[in-house]
């Protein structure tokens, strides 16, 4: 998560997450999902696959983070098979109606 600190105030810590439309806004609060700008999934921020790429130094660069599941799939997100399977057993089953299809 994008983290800045020139703001002013007492927490002048702000987030950079994507919005529904898929722009990115600055918030106060961090985002609760982590995804992935290309490969346009989403996922929990402690998922062992996303951490794991991250760590070999991949990723990185396309690392975006959501408000929320919903905005996620506003903004055309499709659910992590590692570490959300029933959302994502729920995505395949249905792709046109849960982000946008692989």
């Amino acid at each position: 998560m994008t983290r800045d600190t020139d703001s002013a105030g007492p927490d002048p810590r702000t987030y950079t997450l994507l919005g529904p439309d898929g722009n990115p806004y600055r918030s106060s609060t961090p985002g609760t999902l982590g995804g992935h700008r290309r490969e346009r999934l989403y996922g929990r921020l402690d998922c062992r696959s996303a951490l794991r790429a991250i760590a070999a130094g991949h990723y990185v660069r396309q690392r975006v983070f959501f408000p929320d599941e919903a905005t996620a799939i506003a903004a055309g997100h499709r659910p992590c098979a590692v570490c959300m399977p029933a959302e994502y057993a729920r995505w395949k089953a249905h792709p046109g109606s849960h982000g946008t299809p692989s």
